[in-house]
């Protein structure tokens, strides 16, 4: 045994992993999962995923309606205090809206997190994605346009440590979803220091993305836009939409900048 491993094995609360394994499973659209389910989805047997699930009923976290369980809004307390801490969703927000306002199409701002994307920030012009977007929303990273900007602007190992805990599914006939091909398209978006996404993530939904770069030049967020397919093609993306992104892009940093946040 390795002395990390040593190390974890003393200060390791195995039953808060299960406890959280729990809320990760209930992280599903409603009517919610039978106890059968969040069982076998949090790797736990019926017994003590009951015990767990009701813990969470008393906590006021989940919920139990015609014996399935969901999450209720106080679990979002849980997740609160990060994105309150966080500078630069407030920073980002009224240059997200005056985006949109110039070019009516919706605008995000995310942060890399494992081998996901997680929304920090948006601003809607109307729902173009079957799923609904909102802060806290996560994608996987390879196929959308933000986390190509994001895994083009980490380091080698880094990008090795993504490449090793991701797991690349083809989400659409068009997603890149092989490890080579996807090292090509990260190597020509950091050369080009912006990526568009064309109905990868979801089919009639395309979308570009640049980098948000602290004062170190250190890649921190992706801003991006949002268009259905149907509206624009990807040559008016760029001549259209990438424009006013790189320029959005630029007056954020210098807000971070100008706010003393370089990191």
């Amino acid at each position: 045994m390795s002395t990390a491993s040593r190390s974890r094995d003393r200060h390791f609360v195995q039953s808060l992993e299960r406890g959280l394994s729990v809320i990760r499973a209930l992280n599903v659209p409603a009517p919610g999962l039978t106890l059968a389910d969040v069982a076998r989805q949090a790797g736990l047997t019926r017994a003590a995923a009951r015990r767990f699930l009701l813990t969470l009923v008393d906590l006021g976290y989940v919920r139990c309606e015609d014996r399935r369980f969901s999450l209720t809004p106080s679990v979002l307390e849980l997740g609160y205090s990060f994105l309150s801490s966080l500078t630069l969703p407030e920073i980002a927000q009224p240059h997200l809206r005056d985006l949109v306002q110039e070019v009516h199409e919706s605008s995000s701002v995310s942060v890399l997190d494992g081998a996901d994307v997680v929304y920090v920030a948006r601003e809607p012009t109307q729902r173009i994605m079957t799923v609904a977007i909102a802060v806290g929303t996560r994608f996987p990273a390879y196929a959308t346009s933000m986390g190509r900007v994001l895994l083009a602007g980490v380091d080698e190992a880094e990008l090795e440590g993504f490449f090793a805990r991701a797991e690349l599914a083809p989400l659409t006939a068009a997603t890149v979803a092989s490890e080579g091909a996807l090292r090509v398209v990260l190597g020509r978006v950091r050369e080009q220091g912006w990526a568009l996404v064309d109905q990868e993530l979801e089919d009639g939904l395309r979308a570009v993305a640049v980098p948000i770069r602290n004062s170190q030049s250190r890649v921190v967020a992706a801003i991006n836009l949002s268009t259905q397919a149907s509206r624009r093609t990807p040559a008016m993306i760029e001549g259209e939409l990438l424009p006013p992104l790189l320029e959005t892009a630029a007056r954020i940093e210098r807000d971070l900048a100008a706010g003393g946040h370089g990191s």
